[in-house]
């Protein structure tokens, strides 16, 4: 009953600590997320065992970069650098994948776990906090209604796995996972995201479904990466600063993963319409 309790408390600051910042003001949602990046990152470098504080500084300067002097049109070419930001992250983000399949064992150097880090997660946080971002406006609802898209998923994937879940997802990283869970929360990811068509009309019923599918099996993949490098690492959690929820590298897994590709969904809806 204690755990009960402590999980529902983290989770309701969590909650509002991330509706205050959304809803407050936009300079507020991007600190939160440089912080929650920061944090992130503490825990991978622990997973993983990479030394050196070498990786914050990089993560700082990016994040400096493409948050403030790239929207302030510092640099002429914005759109490319973005881009190149985005290819990459989604690159390292692939390589991640064919990581997680392998049924070879691999070990990351020190570059490899450097640059992981710093795309994977850092690369991820950047883009999660430039998808509200449109025409210098800032759309509370959409980046809102992402985080509804997750929380949806992951509560009814929950739901749906402990009471009707028989077959394993992924066994090997991840053996509470089931294929009934994942696809239960992905059809009601999908009714949720219709349902907000009706009301955030930056994109429409439809747009949000697609988005939605790429959040969800995205997110889903990315929350097996974590798991994975968890299992290597022989730790139940990454950390411990969200009582009864772990890390908040736990917490933000799969939205740091699929950010980039969200991201670039986002852009084709731009660009196609």
């Amino acid at each position: 009953m204690k755990e009960i309790l402590r999980r529902a408390v983290t989770g309701v600051v969590y909650i509002v600590l991330l509706l205050s910042a959304v809803f407050l003001d936009s300079d507020a949602f991007d600190f939160l997320f440089m912080t929650f990046g920061l944090a992130c990152l503490y825990e991978y470098k622990r997973l993983v065992d990479l030394k050196g504080y070498h990786i914050f500084i990089a993560y700082l300067g990016l994040w400096w970069v493409f948050i403030y002097l790239v929207p302030d049109q510092v640099f002429l070419n914005d759109k490319i650098l973005i881009n190149s930001l985005m290819l990459l992250t989604i690159a390292i983000d692939l390589s991640l994948l064919v990581y997680l399949f392998s049924k070879k064992e691999k070990k990351f150097n020190t570059v490899q776990k450097f640059l992981i880090g710093l795309f994977y997660i850092g690369g991820g946080c950047i883009f999660l906090t430039m998808i509200p971002y449109k025409d210098n406006a800032f759309a509370q609802l959409l980046i809102m209604g992402i985080f509804i898209l997750v929380w949806v998923n992951d509560t009814f994937a929950y739901l749906v796995g402990s009471t009707m879940g028989k077959n394993k997802l992924y066994s090997a990283v991840s053996p509470k996972k089931t294929i009934e869970g994942t696809i239960g929360g992905f059809l009601f990811a999908l009714i949720a995201a219709y349902i907000m068509g009706q009301y955030e009309s930056i994109i429409n019923p439809n747009q949000w479904m697609v988005l939605a599918s790429v959040i969800v099996i995205l997110g889903s993949l990315g929350d097996l990466v974590e798991s994975k490098l968890k299992r290597v690492a022989n730790v139940k959690d990454s950390g411990a600063i969200l009582p009864g929820h772990g890390g908040m590298l736990d917490r933000l897994d799969s939205m740091v993963f699929a950010a980039p590709f969200a991201y670039l969904t986002l852009n084709i809806f731009d660009y196609v319409s």
